[in-house]
């Protein structure tokens, strides 16, 4: 029996996540996906409560890791002595990088559906939301370096949000044209040199 269940939950997540990478959250079929399932509504209804509840089972674990890598990075960075942060500047945000492109490419369908196909969903926002945590640790790092000697300029919080936004959409990137893993490694290296680059030039370097 418990075999039967899981092979029938796997045929449901499966046929969503078609319909869903298809059509979007709001544009899927909820009678479509029982259908491509081969299960009966009330079959479904055994598993999920809704249509919501079916597409956040499918994006919630890896919203949960790209959210929980980010905040990890950032933390640890910010946890640094003052003094030793500008030296490890760049380090952790490689690394941090680096891991979300091999996590991107071992998951593409479900990121995707995380990225690109959230409208309506409580996943809707979630670049928005890494983009403010970027900009809040960006604004506290630049605080890090004005005390310890550092000219910095006063920097506006809403252009350090189109930054953060444009970094974090240039690497998503990868996710909306299938890059192979190669590629993408390189591209948001490069991206990430001309984001540095940027950064040092705002900052006064």
């Amino acid at each position: 029996m418990e075999e039967k269940s899981t092979a029938t939950l796997e045929k449901i997540q499966e046929a969503a996540l078609a319909e869903f990478l298809e059509k979007g959250f709001q544009g899927a079929s909820l009678r479509q996906i029982v259908k491509n399932a081969g299960v009966t509504t009330g079959a479904f209804y055994g598993y999920f409560s809704s249509k919501e509840a079916l597409f956040n089972a499918l994006a919630e674990p890896h919203a949960a890791a790209l959210m929980g890598k980010f905040m990890e990075a950032q933390i640890s960075f910010a946890e640094l002595p003052e003094e030793q942060q500008p030296e490890h500047m760049g380090i952790e945000s490689s690394d941090f990088i680096h891991w979300m492109v091999d996590y991107i490419c071992a998951h593409r369908e479900p990121v995707k559906l995380l990225l690109c196909r959230a409208e309506g969903t409580g996943y809707e926002h979630f670049v928005h939301n890494m983009v403010e945590v970027e900009v809040e640790y960006t604004m506290k790092y630049m605080e890090v370096l004005r005390r310890l000697g550092r000219e910095i300029p006063m920097l506006d919080q809403s252009l350090c949000h189109i930054i953060a936004s444009g970094m974090l959409s240039g690497i998503f990137e990868i996710v909306i044209h299938d890059m192979p893993r190669d590629q993408a490694l390189k591209n948001v290296d490069q991206l990430r040199d001309f984001y540095t680059a940027g950064w040092l030039k705002l900052m006064g370097g």
